[in-house]
């Protein structure tokens, strides 16, 4: 009787061997993107970065540029500043009777000084310009004012009195004076020493 018909087996293949004696390399597994974590700011959240200038360690700040004038331009138009400070001393002193005022004197100055300053610059001769323009302010504001009263006594013009009988006006100046004066002509002057040297700065 016949056999049933069977499928051919196979032929087993012998084992593949690893001349070197290691088993085959695996396949490296898949990798998974990590994402970056955020980078952390030096100075941390919610705090203000350095100031790029100060210490420590930083650069000193630049110093304050200097403001650069016109002394000549100065010196004139502190000129110009004592001749109507003295014209409104001489006004007010007439109108006053005489009568002094220390203000007078520290506004005298402190026009004259203001002129220096705000057009000479840093100049450190021009307060002392101003002191000597705030004294010659007083005086020229006192002769003005007597010249305004003699003006009217005499009834002349007082260019007149100024210009062609300035000896008896110095005279008269000279009667005027008391010892309170040397204080208008200290305040008159410092003043002007003062505001020269604080607007020029």
């Amino acid at each position: 009787m016949s056999q049933p018909w069977q499928q051919p087996q196979q032929p087993q293949q012998p084992p593949q061997h690893n001349p070197y004696g290691q088993p085959p390399p695996q396949p490296y597994p898949p990798q998974q993107h990590q994402p970056h974590p955020p980078q952390q700011p030096p100075f941390g959240y919610g705090q203000q970065p350095p100031p790029p200038y100060g210490p420590p360690g930083g650069f000193p700040p630049p110093p304050p540029p200097v403001r650069r004038g016109n002394p000549g331009l100065a010196v004139v138009l502190g000129i110009v500043a004592m001749l109507v400070g003295a014209g409104v001393y001489g006004g007010i002193l007439k109108a006053s009777d005489g009568g002094q005022i220390g203000y007078l004197a520290v506004g005298t100055g402190a026009l004259i000084g203001a002129a220096l300053g705000k057009v000479g610059g840093r100049n450190p001769a021009l307060p002392v310009v101003g002191a000597l323009l705030g004294l010659l302010g007083v005086y020229l504001g006192q002769i003005f004012g007597i010249a305004l009263e003699l003006s009217d006594v005499f009834r002349v013009p007082v260019t007149t009195i100024i210009f062609e009988h300035f000896d008896s006006l110095s005279e008269a100046w000279q009667e005027y004076l008391e010892p309170i004066d040397a204080l208008f002509f200290i305040l008159g002057g410092a003043g002007a020493f003062q505001t020269a040297r604080k607007l020029g700065g």
